[in-house]
This record gives C-alpha cells, sequence and structure tokens, in this order.
C-alpha cells in the first residue's frame, strides 16, 4: 500500500467536451502528490472535471497526459486511477472482504498475498474483524471507511473523490478527513477531492481548482485562496 513516488502531475491540455447542452473546458496543470480540492458552484462542472480524468467521459478535443503520458487511448479500467463516491458503490448483497476484494480483481481471483492485503487495509482504516459484515450492517462512517481500503487495496497513483464526506455528521467528517491526511502521508498519491464544505478546504487541500460554468477559473495553492479570495463567487464559498 506504500507507493514509493508521489501520483503523476495531471495536465489538461486545451481539454474541451460537450454534454447535452453543457459544454466544458478544462486548461492547467494538477500538481502531482497533493490533495487538490475541486469547488464551486452546483452544475459548474466540478464532477464533470473528475469524470474527464477517470475517463468516463470523453473529450471532444485536447490531451490528458499524466506525467507525459497521454491517456487518450487508455479505458478507465487502464487508468491509473481509483475513484471513491459519496455513495461508496459497495455491493450489498456481499461481505466486506468480497467488496473489497474487488478491487483487486473482478472475478476475486485472489492469491495469498491478495487476501492477505485486503484484511490489512480493513485493518488499516478501522475495520480489522469486520470481514464478513453486509454493507447493510454498517453506519456511514464505516462505509466510508470500506471505500476508503477498497482504494487502498487498488494502490493507484491518483485518487478522485466526489464529495465523499457530504452525507457524515461534522464529527465523523473530522474523522475521515484525519484518515485521508493519513492515508496520503503514506501513499503521497495525487488526490482530487470534489467538496462543498469550505473547513473541509481549510483541513486537506493543499491547492485549489474554482470550476465556473464549466471552466477552470482559478487554481492555486490553499493558502492564498484562503488568505486573498480573488473573485466574489470564492468569496462567498470560503463564508459557507
Amino acid at each position: 500500500m506504500q507507493q514509493t513516488e508521489p501520483g503523476p502531475n495531471i495536465h489538461l491540455k486545451e481539454i474541451h467536451l460537450t454534454l447535452g447542452a453543457s459544454r466544458f473546458h478544462f486548461e492547467g496543470l494538477i500538481r502531482g502528490g497533493r490533495i487538490t480540492a475541486v469547488i464551486g458552484p452546483s452544475g459548474s462542472g466540478k464532477t464533470t472535471l473528475l469524470n474527464t480524468v477517470a475517463g468516463y467521459d470523453q473529450p471532444d478535443s485536447g490531451k490528458l497526459v499524466f506525467d507525459g503520458e497521454s491517456m487518450a487511448a487508455k479505458h478507465p479500467a487502464q487508468r491509473p486511477v481509483s475513484m471513491i463516491f459519496q455513495e461508496h458503490n459497495l455491493f450489498g448483497h456481499l461481505d466486506l472482504f468480497t467488496n473489497i476484494g474487488l478491487g483487486i480483481h473482478p472475478a476475486l481471483k485472489l492469491d495469498k498475498d491478495a487476501r492477505l492485503a485486503v484484511s490489512a487495509a480493513l485493518a488499516r482504516v478501522g475495520l480489522g474483524g469486520m470481514e464478513r459484515r453486509k454493507p447493510a450492517t454498517l453506519s456511514g462512517g464505516e462505509k466510508q471507511r470500506a471505500a476508503f481500503a477498497r482504494a487502498l487495496v487498488r494502490n493507484k497513483p491518483v485518487l478522485l473523490m466526489d464529495e465523499p464526506f457530504a452525507a457524515l455528521d461534522p464529527g465523523l467528517r473530522l474523522t475521515m478527513a484525519s484518515l485521508l491526511r493519513d492515508l496520503h502521508h503514506e501513499t503521497m498519491s495525487t488526490v482530487l477531492i470534489v467538496t462543498h464544505d469550505p473547513d473541509e478546504v481549510r483541513r486537506l487541500a493543499q491547492d485549489v481548482i474554482f470550476v465556473e460554468n464549466g471552466r477552470i477559473v482559478f487554481h492555486s495553492e490553499a493558502a492564498d485562496l484562503l488568505a486573498q479570495p480573488h473573485l466574489p463567487a470564492i468569496a462567498q464559498f470560503l463564508k459557507g
């Protein structure tokens, strides 16, 4: 689960895409090995940005490059990316061990080392000994921990998170933010996290991207943005 190098730089090179009546244009360099918060109004294109990096939404033009390697020909399953959603995406009829094991092999062909990795990941996120529990028996925080465990066993250098803590109460948000910081310190993956919570930005982010009307309109270090908001919409966001 320990990466030896930071996650890749992600270069969005004049990416244009159209989804229905919505048009998007993403341009910029997301620095590798850092946690970047993606903020902006609802419907502005934050999730579309993540889906473009993951490969679920395909650009009409432009290039997506990870450390000099184009992702154009790579199916989402071939990209070095894990994604954590607010809904956790756990299969209700499967126990935790099986849900996490699917992150390693979709047919659950797990050797001894892989099975040990699943148990180790569950222990790392505080779910040790709960391998046979079903998702319906878990709290919201436990389900989110399980999603982290699945990302750990996938061991990908890019982690995308779409409002992962939105449904949790404030105390659990703090706990999960602390867990994410710890895991990031260990793996040094490139993390993009969509959030509507300014406190989450303050706790977690090293860099911040502000998306508005389908475009990246501001991108800076978090400390700079927090100290001196440059756009009225950003200032409004920071007021909560």
